[in-house]
Formats: C-alpha cells, structure tokens, sequence
C-alpha cells in the first residue's frame, strides 16, 4: 500500500495505489498546499457565457427503441460512457455547450445484477425503477456499473470519458447528493482511510453527532405500501421482491421522515444523513461569525482550520476532493437547502483552494435563502426555478403575463449573475410535452430571453434541442418527463444520434430547423460581449409608450462599451406582432448614438433592420411572427 498526505489543515486524504494510479499528476502537485494557496488573479478567469448541457449519462447512447415498460437491460438497452465519442462530444461543442453534467454518474441502488464483478446487489423494495434513482447514491467512491463495457473497469472508463471531454474543450460537471444516500449504502472498494457512512456509528442512540445517519432505536425499518400500482418492478417475481428490507433499528428516510414505516411518496429509497443538525434543529458545530459575511474563500478554509466538524462533514470533502482529482471540474448539489450552509462554507472552500476555477450549482427553491447561500455558501450559481422559471413556464402556457418578468428580474438583480436558468431538466416536464406546452418552438421566446437577459449560465437538458417530449411509460413514474428511474430509449434524441453517427441523419425537417436555432442562439451567447455588460429592460416603457406592444412581448437592452443588443420576444403562439419599438432617450445617450438612423442586424438570422432617431427617441420598427424573438445588434 502507498499512501499520500495531504497537507492542508486537519485534512488528511489517504489512497492506496490502486485509487492513486486513477489520479493526473497535475492534482499531486495542486494539492499540497495549504488554505494560503494564492488565488487566481480575476483576469486569469475566463469571460465567455457558461452554456450546460445537462445528458441523462446512461439514456445518452442507448440505440435501443424498445421502450418496454420496466424492461430489462437486456430488453430496453442503455447507453455506455463510450458512446460519448470524440464526434458526439465535437457535436456538443458546435452546439454551443461549454460544460456537460453528467447526470447519474456515481454508482446508485440498481436492480441489475453485477455481484459476479463484486458490486453487492440491492434489494428492489428500496429500489425506485429497475434501473434506480440516480439520487440514491450506494457507493461515493466508483460510478454506475450499467455505462461501463466493462463494469470491473467502469471508473478507468469514466476516467477516459473525462479526457474525452477535455480534449473537446468541454467541462465536467457530476452530481453530489448531500443530504441523503441509499438505503443500502456500502462502498464496495473502501480505499484506504475512507469508511463508509454510518461504518462506526452508535445505533443505540437517535442523534450524536459524528454519527452519519439518524436512527429510530429499537424499531426496525418497514417497507412502505406500494401505491397506485408502483408494485416493485411493476410487479415482476424477484427473489428479494418481498415487502421486507433488513434494516434495524431504522434510519431516518431521506427527506426526513422519523416513522420507521415511511409513506410511499416520501424518499423511502434513501436514509437521511447528519451534518450536526440535532433532532430539535439546534446546530452542533461553530457558526460562521457575522463579521465573516464577505470574507474569500481562503479567509474561510483558514476559519475552519482549528475547528472541530461533524464527520460527515469530512466525508463529503474527501469524496469532493476525489472527484476533482479524477479531472471533474464541479458538481451540481442536490437538494443543497437541506444541509446547514455552515457545512457549504466549510465544503467549497476546500474546493476552491484546489481549484478556484470548480463550478459549483445548488439545487435551492427557497428564494429567501439565496444570498446566504450564494455568500456565505460560496455556491457559484443557484437553480434559477422559483420566479423566472416558474413565470416563464405561466408565459409559455398562456396562463402568465410578461408584466411579471421586470418585478422577477429586479428581485434579484444583485445575485442575477449567479442564477442559473434553464427551461427543463430532469425534474421538470419537457417543454414539448402535452402536460407542459405540447409543442416545443412554444419555448423559443422564453429560451432566448434565459440566454440573453444576464450574464448566468444558461442549462439545457438532452433532447430539449430536438423536441424530446418525453412521452415513455419507462415503469416507476409517468411521461412528460424522461425517466430516470428505468431503462428507456428517448427517440428524438435517438433520432439525432442516428445509430452512433451523431450527425442528426434522421431528424425531420422541424427537428434538424429547432436544432440550428439552438445551435445559432447558444454560439451567439457564448460569443457576445454585451452579456458581459449592463442590463436594463424596456418592456415597461414600451407599455406605456408603443401602441400595439401588450403583455405578449417582452424587450431590454444588454450592452458593453463594444456592443449593444436589443432584444424583444413574442410570446404569443398564435399571432403576429407588428410595433414601432421605443427606446428611451436616456439610453440613447448613454449609448452615445449619432445621426438619425442606425442600422441594426438581427444575430439569429441576418436579417436587417433601422433604429429612426427623432426628438430624442429611437424607434423600430418590426414584425415577429408567433414565438419569434430578435436580437438586434447596432451596427455602429
């Protein structure tokens, strides 16, 4: 065994050399410093827009069009790390993606059988699906067994998906699930140093609080009744398929259920885990002081330094840490709001010395929270879904007015830059969907505003680009959404990915059309130097000042000193627009336009068009077509 100490503060990160020989040697060297480590300086960081890509991994290659509900691997198929090819990932890259998530990488609870290649099987009455939830993770430390050609070798085979990616100019970007892991949660391979959560706890008691799990004693845990039919594998015979799952005494369930029978609708598959928070939800771990509010992110490393933490606490940075000694670039935290922010200070410091450049998302819904966890947090971006996604989805079912849209974005205009927006995920249901919208160009004003109206990342989910309504019945779940909990086959995408060619060679016409209106709109925001810049909408002067402009529209303006932009989408779905844009007079100053016509261009697709400046204000005249949206550059 060969060993490797890891000199920062209290943190000592042992690996024997089977786990070493996985990591680059660039990460040897980075990571022997300490929390005084110089920062980057802000001109080494990159100003280009961040476009996620968000891949469901195991679905992304998967060739089979079978779709039997709760089918097998073997009947249903799935998609390999391998077939994210060097053509895939360049096609991603055209597309205009600069990180790609991939989603389900660590290995969860599954169904399949892999106990020939020493990965222990799991038990499908905690299992959601045959294929299992993603967030429902059973091993930190390797990844899902059903992407790899070769599941002895499935953390190689990832590794070389890293690389793959890189050599694209690509980002990595994996999920951390803090506040919950699987209900049989075991790290098959345990590296050296690194035990598995709750290994060493005291079951006899509720809460202490270097336990990692909360416990019911002397109850022992009770599968829950199966509901509307979701029978464990719709109901197929399983040897362990038996109502009954040995675990005593019980844990806490994963959204926090204490009842050692927990209700089918609560996170039944997954135990809760303890970062310091006792029963009564006092905190038993040291407060960040007040005065601490804006300090860095080395400030905050060094706080912790002679600080005593929970061990979860510690396990969640050694895992971290060796994901971004494998090449990960960030991670998207689920469920972020469930664990103290004290723990997310205490986490992306660590990360941030490492790596100052990591990109860190938090799932949060909470808007109340925002900031904290933004400031004292150092989450990098927030889930942008209560308010804009949320107003957005009202707009594009025509339900909602955009006369919501100013009081949404001014809401949080100091953190704006740090809300990630996106219009699906896999939470979500697919824009295409009949639950949703039933057509999928309904959201291309929505879309070109989430690209266009901060300097935020902006997300897309695989298949969005082509129309993926996700209309499969995979088993556990219904359509709208593609599954994550089955082995399914997404046919739009299946169609671009024409047989591993990646080439879109059997798309429709609409599809290949929806496709290049991404394609154009993602590569111009990664290109604009105005979404670098200032912002301001226009919507509300023109509602008081344009004749014919209603609560179907929506226009601002993004400009640096080298470019200017305005931008104005019709929500409408049905009809036509024809306005003369208003452009306040102050604007036009701080602009410093000249002369009385400026001839602007439209950055989607060419198309020419005249800003007429008279008595101080500019008028422009357009006509959108339903759902068409303009972005308008001055060409002077």
């Amino acid at each position: 065994m060969s060993s490797f100490l890891v000199s920062s503060g209290e943190l000592k990160i042992i690996l024997n050399m089977k786990w070493l020989d996985l990591l680059p040697l660039s990460f040897l060297i980075l990571f022997s410093g300490s929390c005084d480590r110089p920062a980057k300086r802000p001109e080494e960081k990159a100003n280009n827009k961040i476009v996620v890509y968000q891949v469901f991994t195991r679905l992304f290659g998967n060739t089979n069009t079978n779709n039997k509900p709760w089918g097998t691997i073997e009947e249903n198929g799935v998609g390999k790390f391998n077939n994210f090819t060097d053509k895939a990932l360049s096609e991603l890259k055209a597309l205009g993606i600069t990180h790609i998530w991939f989603t389900g990488v660590p290995h969860h609870a599954l169904v399949t059988d892999y106990t020939s290649f020493g990965i222990p099987g799991d038990d499908p009455d905690v299992v959601k699906g045959r294929a299992g939830s993603p967030y429902a993770v059973k091993d930190y430390y390797n990844v899902d067994p059903d992407m790899a050609v070769d599941p002895s070798n499935r953390l190689n085979e990832f590794r070389s998906l890293i690389a793959r990616t890189h050599q694209q100019g690509l980002k990595v970007i994996i999920d951390i699930v803090p506040n919950h892991v699987a209900r049989n949660y075991c790290q098959a391979e345990e590296p050296e140093g690194k035990t598995s959560f709750g290994k060493r706890d005291d079951v006899t008691v509720e809460y202490v609080r270097n336990n990692n799990f909360y416990y019911i004693p002397g109850q022992p845990f009770q599968v829950p009744d199966p509901q509307d039919g979701y029978l464990p594998l719709g109901g197929e015979k399983h040897p362990l398929a038996d109502g009954k799952f040995a675990e005593n005494p019980a844990k806490w369930t994963g959204n926090g259920s204490r009842n050692p029978k927990p209700s089918f609708w609560d996170w039944y598959e997954t135990v809760k885990l303890n970062f310091g928070i006792r029963p009564d939800g006092s905190k038993d771990f040291d407060t960040i002081p007040g005065s601490f509010s804006t300090a860095s992110y080395q400030e905050y490393c060094a706080f912790w330094q002679d600080k005593t933490v929970p061990d979860t606490w510690k396990k969640f940075r050694e895992i971290a840490l060796f994901w971004i000694a494998l090449g990960v670039d960030g991670f998207r935290y689920d469920m972020a709001e469930m664990v103290p922010v004290e723990f997310w200070n205490y986490h992306n410091s660590s990360i941030k010395n490492i790596n100052p450049d990591a990109f860190l998302l938090a799932e949060i819904y909470n808007p109340s929270i925002y900031r904290e966890y933004i400031h004292t947090g150092k989450m990098d971006f927030l889930y942008d879904k209560v308010d804009l996604y949320d107003t957005l989805k009202s707009i594009i079912k025509g339900k909602g007015s955009t006369d919501h849209l100013p009081a949404v974005l001014a809401r949080y205009a100091d953190v704006g830059n740090h809300m990630l927006h996106f219009l699906e995920n896999h939470d979500e249901q697919r824009i295409a969907s009949p639950e949703f919208a039933g057509n999928a160009l309904a959201g291309l004003p929505a879309m070109v505003l989430s690209a266009t109206v901060s300097t935020s990342p902006v997300m897309i989910y695989f298949g969005q680009e082509v129309g993926e309504p996700g209309a499969e019945k995979g088993g556990f779940g219904s359509p709208s959404r593609t599954s994550i909990f089955d082995y399914v086959g997404v046919p739009h995408h299946q169609r671009w990915m024409n047989n591993g060619q990646f080439d879109g060679g059997q798309l429709t016409t609409e599809e290949k059309e929806l496709r290049d209106f991404y394609s154009r709109l993602l590569n111009f925001t990664t290109h604009s130097a105005a979404l670098d810049g200032e912002y301001r909408e226009i919507h509300s002067f023109n509602r008081e000042n344009t004749q014919g402009y209603t609560d179907k529209l929506y226009s601002f303006v993004r400009w640096n000193e080298s470019e200017k932009l305005l931008v104005i989408c019709n929500f409408d779905a049905q009809h036509s627009s024809e306005v003369n844009l208003s452009i306040p007079e102050d604007l036009l100053q701080r602009w410093n336009l000249s002369g009385t016509k400026v001839p602007l261009t439209d950055q989607l697709y060419q198309g020419k068009y005249q800003m007429v400046i008279s008595s101080g204000s500019g008028k422009i005249k357009v006509t959108l077509k339903p759902l068409e949206s303009l972005i308008l550059k001055t060409d002077s």
